[in-house]
């Protein structure tokens, strides 16, 4: 007993001296070297997957020559993967306990990344993961199978409020329709939204001045909205009006995309991470990466962070109903509705994940969503066109919110100064989705 209290105290002597002796400043550098490496990593990955950095905002020079045009480009997922893995053995090696907390959790957050970036490009590069395999090494998360008895109680409630013949998601989208914002008036009602979420988002998240968005109707796409990160506090936020747009979209997207959503997020970034602390890693935004879950998860909790249901209820009736056009009368019912219906979102997981695991065909995945996400064929088309482009990007949804909301509840209950602050806290410092659980 007493030999191995002898070489334990050695063994932590050694440690402290490990650390006393360690330059911290060295080792800062090096973390700092990594990062930059792992940047230009990225935008080469981003060469041969479009879609993998959604934003850059570091110095052109570190942007890789432009492949040669006319030739077919087969990804070196390899060589990646083999760059990926030097990086995480070199971070590995940095001495953390001379660096402080803050300064730790940037190491973890970064090696979580390059492997993160490592799975990506094995995944373009061919290798097969089932659709659970891959969201856990892409996003840090995994999604629990959608429970069919829950579905079906859900959709029982539902056959109650909306009674009648024929099929239930028929009735949906015929009563849904009855909520439709003419296209001449969806500017206004998303214009007047995200006005509201930014006048109650910036008095309990501050963000620096000059901080602005552009906006921008389109359609052809997959996805209901999208902001692109432009840099210098600013954002384009991109909405889609394909298809007909209801009363309860804007304010959800104006959240989302904009206060306290993806927009905040960016600006908290750019503002602490980047420009605050120097940290080049935050200079490129990958899409599918563990911060995605959070992002995500942000983002639709956002809309209980600006506002209570009371205040959602009123503003929407008394404020977005009359500019639509739509009776006020109505809202508190419709709303009601939608309410009930969001809790079927698990079908959308599941049904992304059993078709691209192969269980499902394409139309069996799209009645499956017709049937459980009360979708119209044309909106579960749209629905299974993003799974099949971004692929398990749709667990950052689900449980991104999941572990946003259960995090900031636990942590700080009904108190709206605290949840905007660790709301705040959650971007303006590096988390992973494993640290809220």
């Amino acid at each position: 007993m007493i030999r191995l209290l002898i070489i334990a105290g050695l063994m932590l002597g050694a440690a402290l001296s490990s650390c006393s002796e360690s330059d911290p400043e060295a080792q800062r550098a090096e973390v700092d070297r990594i990062a930059e490496s792992y940047v230009k990593l990225s935008l080469v990955l981003g060469q041969y997957d479009p879609d993998y950095v959604d934003a850059y905002t570091g110095p052109e020079e570190w942007k890789p020559a432009p492949l040669p045009e006319g030739e077919d480009h087969v990804i070196p997922a390899d060589d990646i993967a083999a760059k990926a893995d030097a990086l995480v053995t070199e971070l590995n090696a940095v001495n953390r306990c001379i660096l402080t907390e803050l300064e730790q959790h940037r190491v973890r957050f970064l090696r979580a990344h390059i492997l993160s970036l490592k799975a990506r490009a094995e995944l373009v590069g061919g290798k097969k993961m089932t659709f659970d395999e891959e969201s856990r090494a892409l996003y840090d998360a995994v999604a629990a199978p959608a429970d069919i008895d829950e579905l079906d109680a859900v959709l029982a409630e539902l056959e109650v409020i909306l009674p009648g013949d024929g099929d239930l998601s028929a009735r949906v989208e015929a009563y849904r329709a009855e909520f439709t914002i003419p296209k001449d008036k969806v500017d206004a009602v998303f214009t007047r939204a995200i006005e509201e979420a930014r006048n109650r988002t910036l008095p309990h998240i501050p963000l620096p001045e000059g901080e602005s968005f552009d906006k921008e109707y389109v359609t052809g796409v997959s996805w209901g909205a999208y902001n692109w990160y432009k840099g210098d506090y600013r954002s384009l936020i991109q909405v889609n009006v394909e298809l007909p747009v209801r009363i309860n979209s804007p304010l959800g997207l104006a959240v989302h995309e904009g206060y306290p959503g993806h927009h905040v997020q960016n600006v908290l970034v750019e503002k602490n991470m980047l420009n605050d602390n120097g940290w080049m890693e935050y200079t490129v935004q990958p899409l599918y990466c563990p911060q995605a879950t959070l992002n995500e998860g942000g983002a639709n909790l956002g809309i209980k962070i600006a506002f209570t249901e009371e205040e959602r209820v009123a503003f929407t009736r008394d404020v977005l109903f009359p500019l639509a056009g739509l009776d006020p009368g109505r809202a508190e019912e419709y709303l009601k509705f939608e309410t009930l219906a969001r809790n079927l979102r698990g079908a959308r997981t599941e049904s992304v994940r059993k078709y691209l695991d192969g269980e499902w065909t394409r139309e069996e995945a799209s009645a499956f969503l017709q049937k459980y996400a009360l979708m119209t064929e044309a909106r579960a088309d749209m629905y299974l066109r993003f799974g099949e482009k971004y692929r398990s990007y749709v667990v950052t949804y689900v449980v991104g919110l999941q572990l946003v909301k259960d995090y900031i509840e636990r942590e700080a209950g009904d108190d709206t100064a605290r949840r905007c602050k660790l709301m705040r806290e959650l971007y303006a410092e590096p988390h992973l989705p494993s640290d809220l659980q």
